[in-house]
């Protein structure tokens, strides 16, 4: 293998998992709205809640969309194995967030709101739990022979994969709810800071089933952080996880209102890292690895060019829009 077959892969996976980060962070808080809105009585301060995301919303998804690209391109073998693979929960997720984007967009215009809250809601919800299926269902693995898919329809349905779903909603209600302290005022926010509590306490519980499920299940997630001299580097992830936990409950106490919400960022950010290391090099777990499914490397450095030049415009869009709406939505404030 040369060096271009070595590293282009690994530059290649690297892109891909920024722009999953990038879309669980941002498209997270906005999904988490979605999900906090049966928490809420009053369509006026439902309005106060979409008018937070508002500028935002639709821009967050491009990162899913550069994810998803990026895989097809980039490993075609591992895109042509996880899809059907995972099929449904991928067309649940497709259709929940069209469904949330119709229903975002009319219940602006509607004369009576409560109908497209309900479906609001309902898309984001069903978003967020395919979401956390599809990253079950990949990391308790795929069954693959001759480097083809080959379980069944619904090879991915299992409590794990279920599990991690809940866990997603619970995840992105806990950005959501630190993102409307930070961006709100009045009753929103002094809510969003009591729900914050108690959705934190839920991810915690969610990160140690899944912490404690997946070496259980899995031999080679086990060896991977138990074994020597393994434990030795690896041991500050949880011990950070649990100080940043501790930070983000003291913050949230205290009314901070940007720290709880960057917090948060990091409880994500360690538990993604820390599927990472339990599955690297395998993109489709346990038996393709990177190298496995990547595309030739003529592909990979034609695609590579272009994207050299279009990311740096689509996060200056980003840091452009969220600077331009810096600031805190208060009760009356429109955007459309």
């Amino acid at each position: 293998m040369g060096s271009m077959e070595m590293y282009l892969p690994l530059i290649w996976a690297a892109l891909i998992g920024v722009a999953v980060a990038m879309y669980i962070i941002l498209d997270g808080f906005d999904l988490g709205i979605g999900v906090l809105f049966p928490f809420t009585k009053s369509e006026t301060e439902r309005d106060q809640m979409m008018r937070t995301i508002a500028p935002f919303w639709d821009g967050n998804e491009t990162w899913l969309i550069l994810g998803g690209v990026g895989l097809f391109v980039a490993f075609p073998r591992a895109y042509a194995v996880i899809m059907p693979a995972l099929y449904i929960p991928v067309i649940v997720m497709l259709v929940a967030l069209v469904f949330r984007g119709v229903a975002f967009e009319f219940r602006t215009v509607s004369r009576s709101k409560t109908g497209w809250s309900f479906a609001f809601a309902l898309g984001s919800t069903l978003a967020a739990f395919s979401q956390g299926v599809i990253l079950g269902g990949l990391v308790q693995g795929i069954a693959v022979t001759n480097r083809e898919f080959s379980g069944g329809h619904f090879h991915w349905a299992t409590p794990f994969s279920f599990l991690c779903g809940v866990a997603l909603v619970a995840g992105y209600a806990l950005l959501g709810t630190t993102w409307l302290h930070m961006k709100t005022e009045g009753q929103v926010a002094a809510r969003a800071q009591r729900q914050a509590k108690y959705w934190l306490i839920a991810v915690l519980v969610f990160m140690a089933a899944v912490s404690l499920y997946t070496p259980i299940a899995e031999p080679r997630i086990a060896a991977r952080w138990f074994s020597l001299p393994n434990f030795y580097f690896l041991w500050p992830v949880p011990t950070i996880t649990a100080l940043v936990a501790f930070a983000c409950w003291h913050w949230i106490e205290r009314g901070r209102e940007v720290p709880p919400f960057l917090a948060s960022i990091a409880l994500f950010m360690l538990g993604y890292i820390g599927l990472v290391i339990s599955n690297y090099p395998y993109l489709v777990p346990p038996s393709l690895t990177i190298w496995d499914t990547s595309a030739s490397a003529g592909s990979q450095v034609f695609m590579l060019i272009g994207t050299l030049f279009l990311l740096p415009m689509v996060i200056g869009y980003v840091i452009f829009v969220y600077w331009i709406f810096r600031g805190k939505v208060r009760e009356g404030e429109s955007y459309h």
